[in-house]
């Protein structure tokens, strides 16, 4: 057994007659690679084609946003949350007005929390179209990433007509949103799912049931209950191993109170399991959409909140359930306008780590659908 200096990565000589032995090799695979999702690196070491080792290299990325909203404003620094899980801004917004609104104790009115609601599980859906559509394409299936991203394309135009942006909306704000629907949006909204329903069964028709999507999904990467919260896994990761926990019932927020979750949970465990998830939680999303469009309450959309937000000194922590897991927002206020303290749980760092355990045993072929399965956004990784 002898160490790289470089790498600290140990390698191994096969106990085999003189002149066969054999060593691990090192693989990189990343920063640049486009199923690694972002640049992220892996330095696998193998033996033949089973993946003996994974290092993870991250922090290419690093744009250091908790850093900068500790020298923004509270009210100039949810803009910044854009850029964490780019796939799901509007989540990333509601989790940093929810911890402001904790800590100065503002409630939202329920007008206000109901539209939340209703954008919050529309980027989610668009979030996990993104993950199965590029899950899939990393598999070699071109034709589901051209229809997940035509139905994204939909959500991605109202939310533009909405705030005025397509990505990085910055339509929540402390006490409420930007502003209301504008006139025909929500006749709008409802046309979209109507079609869109009829979009993902295709969808699925198409995926599920695929014999080598299935062969490469199924039995591989599996994660038992009690490995999953030991890596304090959460979202589709955690719910497809069997573990029944969604903040949305567990610790329900806003609407939430109100609108009740029929939580998705899958026992295999394994990357076909976590695919699943994704799909049914879509489903869920379309259903939770329809009940805000229908229970949708009318009154003011914010509530009056000082032009300079201080929170009193102290300390808070709100956590969403985003659609890659417990997204969460962490302040410490010394009373100024300005958090002494920022620090975010971002899903996706946290689901990363599991990967290692993960991979050892695998083969090569293996690396991609195990990592694909995962659902990390690097720009949450390396926030």
């Amino acid at each position: 057994m002898a160490t790289n200096p470089d790498t600290g990565i140990r390698t191994q000589l096969a106990d085999q007659p003189e002149g066969l032995k054999s060593q691990e090799m090192l693989l990189n695979m990343g920063p640049q690679h486009p199923s690694t999702h972002g640049v992220l690196r892996l330095v696998l070491a193998l033996e033949g084609e089973t993946v003996v080792d994974c290092t993870p290299v991250i922090g290419y990325l690093h744009r250091g946003i908790e850093k900068i909203l500790e020298n923004r404003t509270i009210m100039a620094g949810i803009r910044y949350m854009d850029n964490a899980d780019y796939l799901s801004p509007m989540l990333n917004e509601i989790a940093y007005a929810g911890a402001v609104e904790q800590a100065m104790g503002i409630e939202p009115p329920r007008r206000a929390q109901y539209i939340r609601l209703l954008v919050g599980e529309m980027q989610r859906i668009a979030s996990h179209l993104v993950a199965v559509g590029t899950y899939l394409v990393d598999l070699g299936a071109f034709t589901p990433i051209l229809w997940s991203f035509r139905d994204r394309e939909g959500i991605l135009s109202m939310f533009e007509a909405l705030g005025g942006s397509r990505f990085n909306v910055n339509y929540i704000r402390v006490g409420g949103v930007l502003h209301d629907f504008p006139k025909g949006w929500l006749k709008e909204c409802e046309a979209f799912f109507d079609q869109f329903e009829k979009n993902m069964d295709e969808l699925d028709r198409l995926i599920t049931g695929n014999e080598i999507f299935e062969s490469r999904t199924q039995g591989v990467g599996y994660i038992d209950p009690q490995q999953a919260m030991a890596y304090s896994l959460t979202g589709p990761m955690l719910r497809a191993s069997g573990v029944n926990w969604d903040l949305r019932v567990n610790r329900p927020y806003m609407a939430y109170r109100e609108v009740p979750v029929n939580v998705q949970v899958r026992q295999e465990g394994d990357c076909y399991a976590r695919y699943k998830v994704r799909m049914q939680e879509i489903t869920e999303s379309i259903r939770l959409c329809r009940v805000a469009l229908d229970k949708l309450p009318g009154g003011p959309i914010s509530t009056r909140t000082p032009i300079a937000l201080r929170p009193p000194r102290g300390e808070t922590y709100f956590g969403v359930e985003s659609s890659k897991g417990e997204l969460g927002v962490y302040f410490i206020s010394d009373g100024s306008e300005y958090p002494w303290r920022a620090k975010l749980r971002g899903p996706s760092f946290v689901n990363l780590q599991i990967l290692p355990e993960l991979l050892r045993g695998h083969k090569m072929s293996d690396v991609v659908a195990i990592m694909g399965s995962l659902d990390i956004v690097l720009g949450e990784v390396d926030r």
